[in-house]
């Protein structure tokens, strides 16, 4: 296939609540969504769709929104449209040149992949592997302003079904508001907790304070770039320490797993470069006998889509953060939101990533749009 034109649809969605987390809170979901449109061989015209999951800021990763966008619009996007013959499979290869900027780089593998199994009638879940019909949906329950609040909120979200409460935690809301959830709901609530780098390893003997209470893991307590540490405090905890900003490639995941820093990672594939290095990352994963879960990064229904088909593949033996849309999003910009029912979502079977972009609410949402188009089209 050839890409001829490329398009960024620039959106703002407002959230149902705040969501806080250790680096900050958001009351709205700014983000792009990628177009893109390929001709294959046979002279169709098959479009895909990608969604950034870069943050406005760079307080998660060193990339942020615009710089991600940017950075596609000038050397990435270009250089997908002057190599002529495009693959999903060669986007990575293609894009190899740029260093780093794995999230604007998963965006465009993501569009392109959508298209090419759109043109081949092939659902992603298909493409993957998956073996699941449906995978289990665990919910995200951001820092609270009280302990009453945190429980409040948590029950809200047990009542509706779902399978899994992660709890953000920081300094000086980490300790009580995960006693008292595990105090109220009991000793069987799968529950998890995640300091997005909060700490560091001189909070060890804190932190081991978590060990009594029955945690399924503790998600990137220390830094990005502390994969020693991690390790030092995987020893001090009896808490299964998670992985996630620190594994950006299949590399990376190898290495913390060899350093013993992980017993468990989370892969988002935004975050590693795409869908096919978060597979990758899978397959290491789980020939190391090493569990997997996926992330979310308040994703569209066009990530969430494919976030479920991914975690349905064998090794995502945990529940993962694939909720219903409707936990962040009044309305979604597809024109079916994902659905949680009894504790699961399922997985599309659809073409592609199996939803479609809803003309209306794009037009709703959108706050600008780029162009990129070959001069040879």
């Amino acid at each position: 296939m050839k890409l001829e034109r490329l398009l960024l649809h620039h959106i703002e969605m407002p959230l149902v609540a705040p969501f806080t987390t250790s680096f900050g809170t958001q009351t709205v979901k700014r983000t792009f969504l990628v177009e893109a449109r390929l001709r294959t061989a046979d002279g169709r015209t098959a479009i895909g769709w990608g969604e950034s999951v870069a943050l406005p800021d760079p307080v998660y990763s060193p990339e942020h929104l615009a710089g991600a966008a940017l950075v596609i619009e000038r050397w990435l996007a270009p250089a997908l449209i002057a190599a002529g013959e495009v693959t999903a499979e060669t986007v990575g290869h293609l894009l190899r040149h740029v260093v780093g900027h794995q999230m604007a780089k998963a965006a465009l593998e993501m569009a392109v992949l959508d298209a090419q199994l759109r043109a081949e009638g092939r659902s992603f879940a298909s493409y993957l592997g998956a073996v699941a019909p449906t995978v289990p949906s665990g919910v995200s329950v951001g820092i609270q302003d009280s302990v009453q609040e945190t429980v409040r909120v948590v029950g809200g979200y047990l009542e509706q079904g779902y399978a899994r409460i992660k709890l953000k935690i920081q300094p000086g809301a980490d300790l009580a508001p995960v006693a008292a959830v595990r105090r109220t709901f009991g000793d069987d609530l799968p529950f998890q907790v995640d300091a997005n780098a909060a700490y560091t390893l001189a909070d060890a003997a804190h932190l081991s304070r978590l060990d009594e209470h029955g945690l399924l893991l503790i998600e990137q307590p220390l830094g990005e770039a502390d994969i020693r540490q991690h390790a030092e405090l995987a020893r001090r905890m009896s808490t299964p320490v998670c992985l996630d900003e620190s594994v950006v490639s299949a590399e990376a995941a190898a290495d913390a797993i060899a350093l013993g820093a992980a017993s468990v990672i989370n892969i988002k594939p935004g975050r590693v470069g795409g869908y096919l290095e978060a597979r990758r990352i899978h397959d290491i994963s789980r020939a190391h006998g090493v569990a997997v879960w996926c992330g979310g990064m308040l994703e569209t229904g066009i990530g969430r889509a494919a976030n479920a088909a991914l975690a349905a593949l064998p090794g995502f033996t945990l529940p993962g953060d694939i909720s219903g849309s409707d936990r962040f999003y009044t309305e979604d910009v597809v024109t079916e939101p994902m659905r949680m029912h009894d504790g699961v979502v399922d997985v599309p079977t659809g073409p592609g990533f199996g939803v479609e972009v809803d003309p209306e609410r794009l037009e709703r949402f959108r706050t600008g749009v780029t162009e990129v188009e070959s001069a040879a089209r």
